[in-house]
């Protein structure tokens, strides 16, 4: 494969980063120069992977902070669709065009051949139709797209195909359009014409996916609701995981815990601090039982869980890699990041989810449509509620039957693989077109010579 010069650029969040990484050490190591446009945050981790980095200069970066602390109008905004509304405003719709300035400007030092962006980027319109760059939006969560046979994504709905079913799904898309991306779009609509491009129907996230040349899907059709308009430049590529997930074989719990024959791991995620949404509640119901409980704290508040829970069936730490501890645990327990949920599912490993904001209501709401685990649909469950949902997980063979069938639908992908030939043939595609153009210039010049 021809060498390319490649950016990589993401929305400045962790769920949109880390999937990238491995990727784009796969694309290094295959001999093309790599680099990348994000947030601060990643600056180090960026660095010590070696690849150049480019900070958000115009762009807010966002990544330094809470939301409520980059953006303090969005604490009053209250329940999720207000949420939902003022980020997608502030946090998507505005940051485009400043990631764009950002990015025109690092063309001029670095002219790439090709950007790759999760699905997120906002930047990705303008890239493509005011640099002329082919791009490839990487899908870092469930898709997102609108369809005329699902509900409206966002809001955490599961598909009904009844005919009674699509009239009301049709009816709620309507009404989000109108009431949830209504102002986002019109805001679109204007800075788009503000800057001489076209614009797609649909919200933003619909519009994102169409500008892409290409979008590539993390995960397999078999974690995906079944549509019958899927756009024609999307494709799977199978479970996309973080660089370092190589599963280290040789993992063993500590001594003292290796005899317990229930086992599950809970975690709050990468992002969320609060230990008392999930990691608490998950100690609390199992705490003196013969189950062991394996919680990762991300590093908030450990000595303080450790002292409050001495229990013989209780290990707290910040930190265990997923694929060394999940092999062996019989369930997960989280608030349903999509990596981790990859990785869950990677590992045969059924789960109780109870999350809401940031998306992790539509991968929750996969999870319990597809039985995959149990979907609690709550930011707070209580520790009855874990308790007696574990309980089912374990006793039940139906969610560790779906599970394993989709691990091995998983095992038919190579999603590195997979990106690499799509970056290939993206490019071939482009310089075919190019030489044709100028092939076509040089006869028209010709013709207007002779006559």
């Amino acid at each position: 494969m021809k060498s390319r010069k490649i950016l990589f650029a993401n929305f400045p969040a962790d769920g949109h980063f880390n999937p990238l990484t491995g990727l784009a050490i796969h694309l290094k190591n295959s001999g093309h120069d790599v680099r990348w446009y994000t947030g601060s945050k990643y600056e180090t981790k960026i660095k010590n992977l070696g690849f150049a980095y480019y900070p958000l200069k115009k762009a807010i970066d966002f990544s330094t902070g809470e939301p409520d602390q980059v953006f303090p109008e969005r604490k009053n905004h209250k329940g999720l669709i207000a949420k939902l509304k003022f980020d997608i405003r502030h946090a998507f719709v505005l940051r485009g065009p400043e990631f764009y300035e950002d990015i025109r400007g690092i063309s001029e030092s670095f002219p790439f051949d090709i950007m790759i962006a999760d699905n997120c980027f906002t930047g990705i319109p303008f890239v493509r139709q005011l640099l002329g760059k082919p791009v490839i939006a990487i899908g870092v969560m469930p898709l997102m797209e609108t369809s005329k046979d699902l509900p409206p994504a966002g809001l955490g709905l599961t598909p009904s195909y009844t005919f009674v079913g699509k009239l009301r799904q049709a009816a709620m898309r309507f009404f989000t359009d109108k009431f949830i991306f209504n102002d986002s779009k019109k805001l679109t609509d204007k800075i788009f014409s503000e800057y001489g491009m076209t614009t797609s129907k649909g919200n933003v996230f619909d519009i994102v996916s169409k500008e892409a040349n290409l979008f590539l899907q993390s995960g397999t059709p078999g974690f995906e609701y079944s549509r019958s308009d899927l756009e024609k430049n999307i494709h799977f590529i199978g479970p996309l995981l973080p660089s370092g997930q190589k599963q280290n074989e040789n993992y063993q719990l500590p001594d003292q815990y290796r005899d317990f024959k229930k086992r599950i791991l809970v975690t709050q995620g990468t992002v969320e601090t609060d230990v008392d949404k999930i990691i608490v509640p998950t100690l609390e119901a199992f705490k003196d039982s013969d189950v062991l409980v394996v919680a990762t704290t991300g590093g908030s508040r450990t000595q303080e869980l450790r002292t409050r829970y001495p229990h013989a069936n209780i290990l707290v730490e910040d930190f265990i890699p997923f694929n060394d501890i999940m092999p062996h645990v019989d369930a997960y327990v989280t608030n349903g990041g999509y990596g981790g949920v990859l990785l869950s599912i990677q590992n045969k490993l059924p789960m109780v989810v109870a999350g809401v904001h940031e998306g992790k209501n539509e991968i929750n709401a996969r999870i319990g449509y597809f039985k995959l685990g149990i979907d609690l649909k709550t930011e707070k469950p209580s520790s009855s509620q874990i308790k007696e949902n574990v309980e089912t997980i374990l006793q039940s063979r139906i969610y560790k039957t779906n599970v394993v069938k989709l691990a091995q639908e998983f095992e038919d992908y190579d999603p590195e693989w997979l990106c690499e030939k799509y970056v290939d043939e993206l490019m071939s595609k482009q310089e075919r077109s190019t030489r044709a153009t100028f092939l076509r210039m040089i006869r028209k010049h010709a013709e207007e010579k002779v006559y």
